[in-house]
């Protein structure tokens, strides 16, 4: 009996021990997925980290952004209308021109710019040209070369002033003299150079290209120009009357000299 219980005793503790075995074992694999659980919440963490924000990942989920292409917006901003244009600037009204009253000349008027072939200021000028100058020609002229061209109203008989002075004497400048508002340079103003002395009151202007003084202020009349006869065209010159002036005693000459001084007046 008393080995029967010793043996009994004895397998016990073995069978304790057994039974400890498969526990143990059976807590390893429960460690091992907690790691497992441990190492894929630490991967999960990462992945977060990693994943977009949720307006990237809208924008990477749509269809159709991905149909535009990157760069590009969605079709549905594509079909949205253009802004409106900013409102136009209003314009500053013009000032209305009274039309000039006619009366019943009207139909004369009209008949007149047909024949003549004038625009209504074409044929305006013509009048007032004739009226204004009564008894004046239009003369045009210019230098050698051709790049100074000008017009000028004046008699068709002219009177010359044939200056001895220093440079008049040296040039030949004989010349004629009419106010500045008869005078117009139609082209050559960049081609003109001009040259003065002494009282520096005289503007002795001449092409810069072939060096001929077709015009110029003189000293006797700074508010007007003498014209050079001999650089007209042909055809306006009736006559020409010369009278010799006394430059070399200028102040002098001018004293005595009853009409040169007012020649360039209206």
């Amino acid at each position: 009996m008393r080995r029967a219980k010793s043996a009994a005793a004895a397998a016990k503790p073995r069978e304790q021990k057994r039974s400890r075995a498969p526990v143990a074992a059976a807590r390893a694999p429960n460690t091992s997925r907690a790691r497992r659980s441990a190492s894929q919440a630490g991967g999960g963490d990462q992945a977060a980290a990693k994943q977009p924000s949720p307006k990237r990942r809208l924008r990477n989920s749509s269809p159709r952004a991905q149909e535009a292409g990157p760069g590009k917006p969605p079709p549905e901003l594509a079909l949205l209308p253009p802004p409106p244009p900013p409102p136009p600037t209003p314009a500053t009204p013009t000032p209305s021109v009274p039309t000039l009253d006619l009366g019943e000349q009207r139909e004369r008027w009209e008949l007149f710019q047909k024949r003549q072939r004038l625009t209504s200021e074409g044929a305006a000028k013509l009048l007032l040209d004739t009226f204004e100058y009564q008894g004046l020609v239009k003369h045009t002229g210019g230098c050698h070369c051709g790049a100074v061209r000008f017009e000028v109203w004046a008699p068709a008989d002219l009177h010359i002033f044939d200056c001895n002075c220093s440079i008049c004497k040296k040039k030949q400048n004989r010349h004629f003299i009419v106010p500045a508002s008869r005078f117009k340079l139609l082209k050559g103003a960049e081609n003109i150079t001009t040259y003065t002395f002494n009282t520096h009151k005289a503007q002795h202007t001449f092409c810069k290209r072939c060096g001929v003084q077709s015009f110029y202020t003189p000293r006797s009349n700074p508010g007007g120009f003498g014209i050079a006869p001999h650089c007209l065209d042909e055809g306006t010159v009736r006559s020409v009357v010369t009278e010799e002036f006394n430059g070399n005693d200028w102040e002098k000459a001018m004293k005595e000299h009853k009409t040169i001084k007012n020649m360039s007046k209206e």
